[in-house]
């Protein structure tokens, strides 16, 4: 059996599982979980930019199998991983599911370690799609946009449980632990293609605020993710060289809406720290689990390892600025590539579930 056979098969059996109960610790865990906030906006970003919005659900595979591999295979994953690289960025995204994949199938012993930080992510990543689906919504004036959006943001802060801190926290936490940049200096290329994923998803928020018409909105989403397709030609050469912020990426959006800017800065933070404690051979095995909870304490505590929002706001500066982050979200692109639409395809290939994950 080929590796793309056997990886899509995994992926549909992740799909059909989708909506039955995954397993006894899930169901009982799933009590805990908060559904999408009521809207009629729900779901416009997928009906209407399905290009886009499918490719969140590649990303979430990517992110599931990239913990799976490095926890499993401990300091041995580089060929899975440069496996793993290879279907997505030659199949998966090209052809990305048209539904959320169930991850706890793709990443089950990375689930069990860390359930609670599955589950932080789960609802952070509920957060962004449903202002992209705000942001699609043509119904809505620009003012009944911003007042959805900060609603939305004070839903996501009132899960205690799960939510990150909307306040900025040190870089220290993602660079100056005795752990810290050992993925993206073990693994540069599938580093700077998670790094890739991060900027498009906060990128993609500036076409919606700068776009004055349905038309410009589209053809500036469009453009954006065709500069997303770029970074992946020549790896690792066209990747960000420093983890995107949303300050810098998403200026428009971070000044109109900065906790949850704030909020995906340190989901982004976070998803480096795992990989390193997951790569890094100077913390035991037996060890990553309560090494990424007490991380994830340090995440959601608003009162320490902090800066203030004018620190936030120059950090991008201070890392390189937007240039080394992967460049402006909106602007003049030259002509890029794009693989065929996923709407183009078979969709036989692609279609993973008959039900939604959230």
């Amino acid at each position: 059996m080929s590796v793309r056979t056997s990886m899509r098969r995994s992926l549909t059996a992740a799909a059909v599982l989708l909506g039955s109960s995954l397993s006894t610790v899930t169901a009982q865990t799933q009590r805990d979980e908060q559904f999408y906030y009521p809207g009629d906006f729900n779901w416009q970003f997928l009906a209407k930019y399905p290009e886009a919005a499918r490719l969140f659900n590649a990303f979430d595979y990517g992110h599931a199998v990239l913990y799976e591999r490095l926890y499993t295979k401990r300091g041995k994953a580089s060929r899975e991983l440069e496996k793993e690289y290879r279907y997505l960025t030659a199949d998966l995204l090209i052809r990305p599911p048209r539904f959320a994949v169930a991850e706890e199938v793709v990443m089950p012993s990375y689930a069990k370690l860390a359930w609670r930080a599955k589950m932080m992510f789960d609802w952070a990543h509920i957060l962004h799609r449903q202002i992209y689906d705000v942001y699609a919504d043509e119904r809505l004036t620009p003012e009944q946009r911003d007042r959805e959006i900060e609603q939305l943001t004070d839903y996501y802060l009132s899960n205690r449980k799960y939510a990150f801190t909307d306040k900025p926290k040190s870089m220290a936490l993602m660079d100056e632990q005795y752990f810290s940049q050992t993925f993206r200096k073990t693994y540069p290329k599938f580093n700077g293609l998670i790094w890739s994923y991060h900027w498009l998803q906060i990128g993609l928020y500036e076409p919606f605020i700068e776009g004055q018409t349905e038309a410009e909105r589209k053809s500036g989403v469009q453009a954006t993710v065709a500069r997303f397709w770029s970074m992946l030609e020549d790896p690792p050469s066209r990747f960000p060289k420093y983890m995107p912020m949303t300050s810098a990426i998403a200026p428009k959006f971070s000044a109109a809406h900065p906790r949850a800017a704030v909020i995906f800065d340190n989901l982004h933070m976070m998803h480096d720290i795992i990989s390193d404690v997951l790569t890094a051979d100077t913390i035991r095995h037996d060890r990553k689990g309560e090494m990424i909870d007490q991380e994830l304490d340090k995440l959601q505590d608003p009162t320490r390892d902090v800066m203030s929002m004018d620190e936030w706001r120059m950090m991008a500066e201070h890392m390189g600025g937007v240039a080394a982050m992967g460049g402006p979200a909106t602007g003049l692109l030259r002509a890029v590539p794009v693989p065929k639409s996923p709407m183009q395809m078979d969709s036989t290939a692609a279609d993973m579930a008959p039900t939604p994950h959230h």
